[in-house]
């Protein structure tokens, strides 16, 4: 019964889909109802193929496909991520890169919302949610609920990567900052979202261990806020059901303040709580080690959750919002930096009696320096929220090296240590290809991020005291065509830090391949042991 139902949908979808295609008012649209004909067409004829098929699933088993295949879309959308910020990075040094030809399509305009897209929703996405994946069922001794529940959330996720990045590219795009999808997508999206918080919460109903570990706490968080914000923020009916354009349900201060309170706090809990849930867990394995303090941690948990909610305002410094909204906004970020630094060294000092690991083990030497990442963007953050401070910085190229240290230092590093961790586990091989290679990241990650941060840090205080600087008259001094002028070597040295990232990055998308591919093969154990 259930396989005539599932094809039903798949069947129906499709035609919808032709249908809307058809009648599209705009080309963004039109693609992205095709490639939606497109996934439920195959989803149809999987489906049609695998009819009656019924294996049952044995709950002794973890369900590690899902998150193999989590591992391999991560590295996927990585590189793509980093080989889009390099092209706009050299765009901006070279506006001759912006070519002729390609104007409306592969230019700066489309290409960086593109760029922000595949970093943070495609790479650390798929990051959390196949980590996710992988802690929720080791931590509870239990299979992933919902029989194949995963595998919808895994493609159904990537499915809207793809329908967001393709109608960037042919100008679709709502405007809103990390929120540029439009309606039909982030509609899409719920569904997903929904049938993940599902899976997750189900692991957790039917779990074998009584205690639930704190990852697990910040996982959850990162799953119940991103769906309130991400419903919240992008209320509004759309002009057609045939077009992408829709009208938003608040405007003018309300419309901002609303984004701010998203765009923060998908930043505090996309990728802060979330990658959070990654350190809990994964550093104390690969250093061997119990979490140092998980009274600590479970006090960062609850600090962390109510501060965050309340640090967006600040973005809005010097804008029609109210001044004591982003006073309090202020406020709550300066707070904020001590549950975070207690975080920081929670993470830190898991290594105590372990720090001999930092000369042999470059996957634990990457995870202590995203650690460090992570303190220093949780300092820098509030320091840069205090107004005198962002009367220089707002608006400039400092607020840009603030977000790259974070998203490549903390996110980024953490990331790629969780998938050299995982690799050999997944596919039952003995060890990494290559810990060479590794090292070899390791540095050339780590030195992009410092040359990226460090340029971006001295274009943007430049840039911030020309705009600011007057004669004896009180007129300006500098033209804005002068600070662009001026910033032309950092943005030269910033697009070199991203290339040596960007290297980075397709070494360890070789040496993870050659892991699988060339490394000797070893009995997985995927029994669902006692929970760790």
């Amino acid at each position: 019964m259930w396989d005539y139902i599932k094809l039903a949908v798949l069947g129906l979808t499709a035609v919808l889909a032709a249908i809307a295609a058809n009648y599209a008012h705009d080309l963004a649209y039109q693609v992205n109802a095709l490639t939606a004909m497109l996934a439920a067409a195959i989803a149809f004829w999987w489906a049609l193929r695998t009819a009656g098929d019924h294996r049952p699933q044995p709950q002794t088993e973890y369900n590690d496909a899902v998150v193999r295949a989590g591992v391999i879309a991560t590295a996927f959308w990585g590189v793509i991520g980093f080989l889009v910020g390099v092209v706009i990075a050299l765009q901006l040094a070279f506006p001759a890169l912006n070519f002729e030809w390609a104007e409306g399509y592969l230019n700066f305009g489309r290409l960086r919302p593109l760029h922000t897209s595949a970093v943070i929703f495609a790479f650390g996405g798929n990051a959390l949610i196949m980590s996710a994946f992988y802690v929720v069922q080791r931590t509870t001794a239990a299979r992933l609920w919902g029989g194949n529940l995963g595998w919808f959330v895994f493609w159904g996720y990537n499915l809207f990567i793809v329908l967001a990045a393709t109608s960037y590219v042919l100008g679709g795009s709502q405007g809103k900052e990390y929120a540029e999808p439009t309606w039909h997508i982030d509609l899409w999206l719920t569904v997903v979202w929904v049938a993940f918080l599902l899976a997750f919460l189900g692991t957790l109903w039917k779990r074998k261990e009584p205690h639930i570990y704190v990852a697990n706490w910040f996982y959850l968080s990162f799953i119940i806020t991103i769906a309130m914000l991400h419903v919240v923020n992008n209320l509004a009916v759309p002009v057609s059901i045939f077009g992408s354009k829709s009208v938003q349900l608040m405007g003018g201060v309300q419309d901002a303040m609303t984004q701010w309170w998203y765009g923060h706090n998908a930043v505090g809990f996309f990728l802060t709580a979330g990658f959070l849930g990654m350190m809990y867990y994964f550093v104390p394995k690969q250093a061997e080690r119990p979490v140092y303090s998980y009274k600590l941690s479970i006090i960062h948990f609850w600090a962390l959750i109510f501060l965050y909610i309340w640090a967006g305002p600040h973005h809005l410094h010097y804008t029609a919002l109210p001044d004591w909204a982003s006073t309090l906004g202020m406020v709550f970020s300066v707070i904020l930096w001590m549950p975070s630094w207690g975080g920081m060294i929670n993470g830190l000092m898991t290594l105590s009696g372990a720090w001999d690991k930092l000369r042999t083990d470059p996957i634990i030497r990457m995870m202590v320096v995203s650690v460090g990442f992570y303190g220093m963007s949780t300092f820098e953050g509030p320091m840069m929220s205090i107004k005198a401070v962002n009367s220089l910085s707002h608006y400039t190229d400092w607020t840009i090296g603030h977000v790259h240290s974070g998203a490549l230092g903390w996110n980024g590093m953490i990331t790629f240590g969780v998938l050299y961790f995982l690799t050999p586990r997944l596919w039952g091989r003995e060890r990494l290809y290559s810990l060479s290679l590794v090292s070899w990241h390791f540095w050339l990650a780590t030195i992009g991020i410092v040359l990226y941060a460090a340029s971006m840090w001295v274009t943007g205080i430049m840039e911030g005291l020309m705009w600011r600087e007057v004669d004896a008259n009180g007129f300006l001094v500098n033209a804005f065509a002068d600070t662009v002028s001026a910033k032309f070597p950092m943005y030269v040295v910033r697009a070199l830090g991203g290339i040596m990232f960007l290297a980075g990055g397709v070494i360890m998308v070789y040496n993870l391949w050659a892991t699988v591919a060339k490394q000797p093969a070893r009995s997985a154990l995927t029994a669902a042991i006692p929970a760790e």
